[in-house]
């Protein structure tokens, strides 16, 4: 059953291209989730709710004006409307809009299946307690989120698209102590999904690497400081380029020519050895959707090719305004955002290396293993982000392990300095943060060579 009746959605399409709207559409949400955190040995914190919601988009020229509400009464949503409308003032037309049903291929996702509270807290005691295997540890943290949403879009084109998105995610954190040292390990596995995918999840392996992470850093010594060679290794590694690079591509930046690659379409804008592309449609995957926000089918966009500008990343508005065609990646943390281009799963694709043969190449430099969190200039790309877990690499190899390090420069010079991208692709889930509010991105990429970055560290 519609969460709107198409009744009711007609009358609001023609309400608003009756006030002089070019195009109209709404976005109805029902979305249940669940939060459990784990602390302390115990669960802290559970939540359960409900959101619902309707969002109406009036669109006039480039001019693009929301509102909403979690009332489905036909005269509330006939107000808003009339209320948007009303900062434009321009005459209208009447019409009549037929719905017609869209059908697309659906990403599989990973099977749900139902599993009590009590199941779910068993599962999470027994991480917690092979994490506190290591006398060391002193602290574990374990969030866990599920949760479904069903959206519904209608639009006056006379579309109607409907779809269900499950997620799942299970965030690791500990803190390790010993005398006055101290260090943290995280890791934040998620899928588009149900309970089917903490089954497959492998613990012994999550737990030996969170531990192996957490008893490297602990003992490591300072970080050299100074310009050097880093191999950056796979998975969140991608999360420069997702930060310092890929938000320069949504054209939410380039439409107010706030990115550097506004006017390089089809300029080399990277090293060769670097492609790049966004995924939506990677089955299972945490960013992946059948269906943007605005009831377009996703697709997989190649954004860089051979270090070739291909593709921006592109909602109907970005369309208006910059001419570049939509990808299928309108996204909104929920009804109350308007939609905006987004990132789905972002990576840069596989190259021929080994990562042995990467390292090789290095005469002195830095390994980064694990990235850690960091902070981007979105105009500029400029960004500075902590590694988490970092080595030394003297003469080609991988020696003393090392902390503090951070990687300091800006996306575009990093993409022109990656010469080297190794086989082993892998991706990580993630939340992104922007315009149109948190969303679930996945970032990724196989270990590659930065010829020379800025390294801060104790110099």
């Amino acid at each position: 059953m519609p969460l709107l009746q198409s009744q009711v959605a007609q009358d609001i399409i023609a309400h608003g291209i009756s006030l002089g709207a070019d195009f109209v559409d709404i976005f109805i949400e029902r979305t249940h989730s669940e939060n459990m955190v784990f602390k302390n040995s115990r669960a802290e914190d559970t939540q359960s709710g409900t959101l619902f919601g309707i969002g109406i988009r009036l669109i006039y020229g480039q001019q693009a004006l929301y509102g909403y509400t979690n009332s489905t009464d036909r005269e509330e949503l006939l107000r808003i409307t009339k209320l948007l409308a009303s900062r434009i003032n321009k005459a209208g037309k009447s019409v009549t809009v037929n719905f017609e049903n869209l059908n697309y291929p659906k990403i599989p996702t990973i099977q749900d299946q139902e599993v009590d509270a009590k199941y779910k807290l068993a599962y999470l005691k027994k991480t917690d307690d092979a994490l506190r295997a290591d006398p060391k540890v002193a602290q574990v943290m374990l969030n866990f989120i599920k949760k479904k949403q069903f959206i519904e879009v209608y639009n006056s084109d006379g579309l109607y698209a409907s779809e269900e998105r499950p997620y799942i995610r299970l965030f690791h954190q500990l803190v390790m102590k010993d005398g006055n040292l101290q260090t943290e390990a995280f890791h934040g596995p998620g899928a588009i999904g149900g309970w089917e995918f903490m089954e497959k999840l492998n613990r012994e392996e999550v737990v030996d690497t969170l531990l192996k992470q957490a008893n490297t850093t602990l003992y490591a010594g300072a970080c050299p400081a100074g310009k050097m060679p880093v191999v950056i290794d796979n998975g969140f590694g991608g999360v420069i380029f997702h930060e310092a690079c890929g938000h320069l591509l949504e054209t939410t930046s380039v439409e107010k020519k706030a990115s550097v690659f506004w006017d390089k379409m089809g300029e080399q804008i990277a090293h060769s050895a670097l492609s790049a592309v966004d995924d939506g449609t990677i089955a299972g995957a945490w960013g992946s959707l059948s269906i943007d926000d605005e009831g377009m089918p996703t697709q997989k966009t190649q954004l860089i090719e051979n270090g070739v500008l291909k593709r921006f990343i592109a909602d109907r508005m970005g369309e208006i305004k910059t001419g570049h065609k939509r990808t299928g990646s309108a996204r909104r943390q929920s009804y109350k955002f308007a939609p905006a281009s987004r990132m789905r799963n972002t990576y840069i694709e596989q190259g021929p290396h080994e990562l042995a043969d990467i390292i090789g190449s290095v005469p002195n430099g830095l390994y980064a293993k694990k990235m850690g969190g960091g902070s981007v200039n979105p105009a500029t790309g400029q960004f500075n982000f902590a590694v988490q877990e970092a080595y030394l690499i003297k003469d080609g190899k991988i020696t003393t392990p090392v902390r503090g390090a951070t990687l300091i420069g800006t996306g575009p010079d990093i993409m022109a300095k990656i010469s080297m991208v190794g086989k082993d692709l892998e991706l990580m889930a993630g939340m992104c943060g922007s315009v149109s509010g948190s969303i679930p991105t996945t970032v990724g990429q196989p270990p590659v060579k930065v010829d020379e970055i800025l390294v801060g560290g104790e110099a």
